[in-house]
């Protein structure tokens, strides 16, 4: 059936989503988007993907000696690959070097965590997954335990992960989190959108609910990647290329066969208000996206209201929150744990993980039996 591209203006999706809902199917969304400020900052700052390279560009001027690896690369051109070539097969003396913008960075990301660890919100998190772009990396993976035992060494009991899947694709696999399970029950792929402050990832995900019911096997089968800081577009632009990417996976989704769900997960940068509006955080993005005038969710509908002749539901979440969500399956030994994306800003988010339907009857059951036994007992 051909798809409708557009609405009358005076149209309005249906009134049912709920965007950056605190309570989801398999967790509470404790917080997200903490700003925690420090002087005239804000203490994320301290451990973004730029504040590693500020740090390792320090060292840099320290080094007397020739760095064959290192010498001749701008600081603004210094890339991950770089790095781990430098820790991996340079001299004494570049492997050094970064060892060092570890180690610093590794106390700064620590400082980070002690604050968060400090709040109502995150106190008691036991895990916290760390995604973002800087993680995939070697340097950022030794980081990352480099932090974890500084953490223990000065007995603050948290453990530190990378995240499972690639970042790129952990902030779309999540978006399948968000979809209404029912969906699951006709469709095995989904729309998901990854904002971030420097690229927008589109991508079609496969479900592979035959594999794994807990979406553990969720991969992205198709990937879109528009680095929109480089081309400085207004905010309007903006959402017309976005809706271009979606079209064209849609065509590419319809030419496959793929049963491809009415649905729209969206992760993008900020505070999400109920009704999809942005109200703080959006800084990094191409215009003004907290503008009250302004309505992703909404725009997204107005351009494609229905998918393989269904009506289509938006549903928009943080981006920390929906790169947290991909974990999800691999969170379920601990009962409260986070997420920090390490990027263009520091994304976090904080979850404690709902018992399922099946877990409250055996929670119950197993009440009841105690219940029984003690009375049991009393007889006796």
């Amino acid at each position: 059936m051909p798809r409708k591209t557009a609405r009358k203006s005076n149209a309005t999706p249906p009134d049912v989503t709920v965007h950056g809902a605190a309570t989801l199917a398999a967790v509470t969304v404790d917080g997200f988007n903490a700003q925690l400020r420090e002087g005239d900052g804000f203490v994320g700052d301290r451990a973004r993907r730029a504040a590693f390279f500020e740090i390792f560009e320090r060292w840099r001027k320290l080094a007397e000696r020739k760095l064959p690896l290192l010498d001749d690369v701008a600081p603004d051109e210094l890339s991950k690959s770089r790095v781990d070539e430098a820790l991996a097969e340079g001299r004494p003396q570049e492997q050094a070097l970064v060892h060092s913008a570890i180690e610093d960075y590794a106390r700064e990301l620590l400082a980070v965590i002690r604050r968060l660890l400090r709040s109502e919100t995150w106190h008691d998190t036991q895990r916290i997954a760390i995604g973002g772009g800087l993680k995939t990396s070697r340097f950022a993976e030794i980081a990352i335990a480099r932090t974890e035992l500084l953490a223990r060494a000065d007995k603050i009991d948290i453990e530190l992960r990378p995240i499972h899947n690639d970042p790129d694709e952990a902030g779309l696999i999540g978006s399948a989190h968000l979809a209404p399970s029912w969906m699951f029950a006709s469709y095995d792929n989904i729309l998901a959108i990854d904002i971030g402050g420097t690229n927008i990832r589109c991508g079609i995900v496969r479900l592979n609910l035959d594999k794994a019911d807990d979406l553990s096997k969720a991969r992205v089968r198709d990937l879109e990647l528009w680095q929109h800081a480089e081309e400085k577009l207004g905010r309007d632009a903006a959402v017309a290329r976005l809706v271009g990417m979606l079209e064209g996976l849609i065509r590419k989704a319809d030419k496959e066969g793929l049963r491809l769900a009415p649905f729209i997960g969206v992760g993008c940068p900020g505070s999400i208000a109920a009704d999809g509006s942005i109200e703080t955080g959006a800084q990094n993005l191409p215009g003004n996206w907290e503008s009250a005038g302004f309505n992703l969710p909404t725009r997204l509908w107005e351009a494609i209201p229905s998918i393989g002749g269904h009506e289509t539901t938006v549903t928009m979440h943080n981006d920390a929150v929906v790169q947290g969500l991909s974990e999800i399956p691999f969170m379920q030994d601990v009962a409260r744990w986070g997420v920090l994306t390490i990027g263009t800003g520091l994304g976090n988010a904080r979850f404690t993980n709902r018992a399922r339907p099946n877990e409250e009857q055996k929670a119950a059951r197993k009440r009841d039996d105690s219940k029984e036994a003690g009375k049991d007992g009393r007889k006796g």
